[in-house]
């Protein structure tokens, strides 16, 4: 049993990262490159997306929830930080894992950043699709419908309009509402016009494939390429974001913002999956260690830079947009495009909608960028097959790793429709959050006094974390209206009480080690955010991790490394 949970020591990690030769990434990423890179992941579907549906629910209180969970990031960006500083090598979360629990958890984190990435890039590949889309019909170029969305949704469509049709006309308004509703029509066309080969529908969404192929096409050539055009994206969305805040700051009527939180705290949390799906970027910059000019230097301050300069641009977003328009009206897929389509600003609009295609390509290309990496360090420690670990000679990308990447987003995103899954997403990035914070308390313990780099700051949570403890124990009892502790038999109700489990438990051994405040407060934001996802998505994430467990025994752990070492 001791041999799954072998942690490799910082030296040897170290070595293997600084090694030459076929293994080797080429280091030219500065600090201005890398916060780039950090501002490209972060602001893209939260922004021209997402944030609609969020501030649908929440009113223009969801700018509570993004400095919540901005807040929640920050503990788990300055552990990232320091373990960035002092490892740094690619593997983002994984590579500290096994620094910090061992190769057990390590692969655990590993498989559960494939979610992150993988599933998360699916989803960002086919709204960046259905935005081309719309962008090329009002430039007058239409793409037939049966090549831009995926054939089960296109079936749907199609059977819910027959069924309005065999309904009328009892069903007026319900028919009319189906005819006037842009979304059911192109799926029911979809269906209608689709041909044929050998009696199967062939309907599938072109455009995604499209830029998935771009994007891998240009993550092969190499880092320094990537890091160009990602500095060309960032550059222009961000003209067009402050634009957005000017322009509409001339439009902002403040009686949208009155009542504040029509919902009250349910609708505010209500799109914590969306909010924070739109801050999981920062993590990606640790998988570039290896490619950084000052990596110990650079890393913790991109990081940082990154998600302040991103949390001020969302609030300010988030304030233009529920002014501009009653929030009633932002839950649509292109909120700034739709805000400003209302308030009668049509170039505005429409500049949102160019802009937007740039963002979504900005975010898929940091996240593809990120896990070739992973899977590199992965492979180089003997948990998946070596061809995951070569670099291509001229390149000086770990090639293999990238096509494997690219095909495993561009051929579900070609065939599916997975926009459900921003939740598991999620839930597997939290997950990575909870380790790297519980990797900084594991850390403290082996303190390194010649560090040189960032670190977290430590204040001493012997009394703090306890106290707070008993008043969000006492607060949630007060006013838990679906009694939790009550209603243990529905399964709902379990991950909260695994919540309330894990932060008692986490006060005792604060106060009986003096575990630091800050990762401390990462562990336990970023677990109750997932308590807020629902059960579904936690039992998915849990088949997801039994599957890779099996994967490690039948494989990882018979070829790794250390266990061949021993």
């Amino acid at each position: 049993m001791s041999r799954l949970f072998r942690r490799k020591n910082i030296p040897s990690i170290l070595a293997e990262g600084s090694e030459t030769g076929e293994h080797s990434l080429q280091r030219n990423l500065s600090l201005r490159d890398l916060t780039s890179l950090g501002i490209a992941a972060i602001i893209g579907a939260g922004i021209f997306s997402t944030i609609g549906n969020a501030s649908a629910s929440g009113g223009p209180a969801v700018i509570l929830l993004f400095a919540f969970i901005a807040v929640a990031c920050s503990f788990s960006a300055m552990s990232y930080a320091e373990f960035a500083s002092s490892i740094p090598i690619s593997g983002s979360a994984y590579t500290y894992a096994y620094a910090s629990f061992g190769e057990l958890i390590a692969w655990i984190i590993g498989w559960a950043l494939i979610v992150e990435y993988a599933i998360g890039n699916i989803v960002v590949a086919i709204s960046w699709s259905d935005y081309f889309t719309g962008l090329m019909d009002g430039m007058g170029w239409h793409i037939p419908e049966y090549f831009t969305m995926d054939y089960f949704s296109a079936k749907s469509g199609y059977l819910e309009v027959e069924m309005a049709l065999a309904s009328a006309p009892e069903k007026t308004k319900e028919l009319w509402d189906y005819f006037t509703n842009a979304h059911i029509t192109a799926k029911h066309t979809a269906w209608v016009n689709a041909p044929e080969f050998f009696g199967l529908k062939v309907i599938c969404d072109l455009p995604a494939l499209a830029i998935v192929f771009a994007i891998t096409a240009l993550i092969y050539r190499g880092v320094h390429e990537t890091k160009t055009v990602g500095n060309y994206f960032v550059g222009l969305k961000l003209i067009v974001i402050i634009l957005v805040i000017i322009v509409g700051a001339f439009y902002i009527n403040p009686a949208h913002w009155s009542p504040f939180a029509p919902n009250g705290l349910s609708g505010v949390l209500k799109g914590v999956a969306s909010v924070f799906f739109a801050y999981i970027g920062f993590d990606a910059l640790a998988t570039t260690a290896e490619e950084c000019k000052n990596p110990k230097r650079d890393l913790p301050k991109a990081m940082i830079a990154s998600l302040i300069i991103c949390t001020v641009l969302y609030i300010l977003i988030a304030l233009t947009l529920t002014g501009l328009v009653n929030y009633k009206e932002l839950g649509v897929g292109d909120p700034l495009a739709h805000a400003f389509s209302l308030i009668h600003v049509d170039w505005m609009s429409g500049l949102v909608a160019v802009s937007a295609v740039i963002a979504m390509a900005s975010v898929l290309l940091v996240f593809q960028n990120g896990q070739p990496r992973i899977w590199m360090s992965m492979s180089r420690d003997g948990l998946l097959p070596k061809r995951f670990s070569n670099i291509h000679p001229k390149f000086k990308s770990p090639s293999f790793s990238t096509l494997v990447t690219g095909a495993m987003v561009a051929i579900p995103a070609l065939f599916m429709n997975l926009q459900e899954v921003t939740d598991l997403s999620s839930i597997g990035t939290l997950f990575a959050f909870v380790l790297v914070n519980a990797g900084v308390i594991q850390m403290e313990t082996h303190r390194n006094e010649n560090h040189v780099g960032f670190r977290v700051p430590y204040y001493d949570g012997r009394l703090f974390i306890p106290l707070l403890c008993l008043i969000s124990l006492f607060v949630f009892i007060v006013f838990d209206t679906s009694d939790v502790f009550v209603h243990l038999n529905k399964r709902e109700n379990w991950p909260t009480a695994i919540f309330w489990v894990m932060f008692i438990t986490l006060s005792g051994l604060s106060y009986k080690y003096r575990y630091s405040i800050i990762p401390v407060l990462g562990m336990v934001s970023n677990f109750y955010l997932m308590t807020q996802l629902n059960f579904t998505n936690w039992a998915a994430f849990i088949i997801w991790l039994l599957i890779g467990l099996i994967v490690y025994f039948l494989y990882g752990y018979h070829h790794s490394k250390l266990n061949r070492s021993a």
